[in-house]
């Protein structure tokens, strides 16, 4: 999870995810990525931790 979370954290920083931005879903990610469907979710709550995402219940994870 923390390779994912730093693969999509530099894709933030590189302004390929800009604010506002809706990431895919854990399960889109899991699929994209070739991880667990667990995996993905611990990623974006540590990106969530790190203040570097936004997860809004029912509507998606957004770039802050």
């Amino acid at each position: 999870y923390e390779q994912l979370a730093a693969d999509i954290a530099a894709d933030i920083r590189a302004g390929e995810l800009s604010s506002g931005s809706r990431l895919p879903s854990a399960d889109e990610l899991a699929e994209v990525y070739g991880v667990a469907r667990l995996t993905a979710r611990r990623a974006v709550r540590h990106l969530a931790d790190q203040g570097l995402v936004v997860v809004r219940p029912g509507r998606g994870t957004y770039v802050r």
